[in-house]
């Protein structure tokens, strides 16, 4: 398959619709992809957070940050000891946490804690409802974790208007996203957690789904048809757009 690149993109964002013969896009290591992503959400997100409201409970604010960090970066370290191999959504995942940790040990605060997420929630909506706006949807770029799609392809007027839907359908979770945690901490900080640690992660992978229930059945109504390819080398997987701590 032909690589996507920044100038294809810019091609298909300017260019004419070229609807000719239907054409097929193979995927491949789709099963892999998603099991290795299931296996980040379970190490980035489900057992840090969980680690940290079982902390919180028993013991204070500093050993509760500690216990989730130090499990982030055993995490790392064990994924380098075995593989040699760091995936960058685990480097992404354990940075960030490892900033948002210092911030709340800065101010002495969970609850800054657990609105840092918020506040990217809402940079992130604005990112994906900007760019869609914009007529150059970010969801080009991301799309590229997943499958590589040739210049010709992304030419279609059809195609285009695709990724901008799906763009608007991600922007539309992230505020979503931001409105629900807001809510859970108006509750408490437990609450809070459980909707940082669980309640997220899900509403990405349901946003995900829905992404690609969509875009498979637009896909092909434009002509183009996507088809899974079980032998293939490993792809890289994609960062969450709130699937992190």
């Amino acid at each position: 398959m032909s690589e996507l690149v920044p100038s294809s993109i810019d091609a298909a964002a300017h260019g004419h619709d070229h609807v000719g013969e239907p054409v097929v896009v193979e995927i491949h290591g789709l099963r892999a992809t998603l099991l290795r992503a299931a296996r980040l959400l379970f190490e980035a997100a489900l057992v840090p957070t969980a680690l940290l409201a079982l902390l919180l409970h028993y013991t204070n604010l500093p050993i509760a940050l500690a216990g989730a960090v130090g499990w982030c970066y055993l995490t790392v370290a064990f994924r380098w000891y075995r593989n040699r191999h760091l995936p960058g959504t685990l480097l992404l995942c354990a940075g960030m946490f490892s900033g948002r940790a210092a911030v709340a040990l800065a101010t002495s605060s969970a609850f800054i804690y657990l609105l840092q997420p918020v506040v990217g929630s809402v940079v992130m909506a604005l990112l994906f409802l900007g760019s869609a706006a914009l007529g150059r949807p970010v969801t080009v770029r991301l799309a590229r974790d997943f499958v590589t799609l040739p210049g010709h392809v992304l030419a279609r007027r059809g195609v285009r208007r695709v990724f901008t839907k799906v763009a608007l359908l991600w922007g539309a979770s992230r505020v979503a996203d931001a409105a629900m945690n807001i809510s859970f901490l108006h509750w408490g900080l437990n609450a809070g957690l459980v909707s940082r640690g669980l309640l997220s992660p899900l509403l990405s992978v349901l946003t995900v789904a829905l992404c690609t229930w969509f875009g498979w059945r637009a896909l092909h109504r434009d002509g183009v048809k996507l088809r899974l390819v079980r032998t293939a080398a490993p792809a890289p997987v994609p960062a969450p757009a709130s699937a992190t701590v």
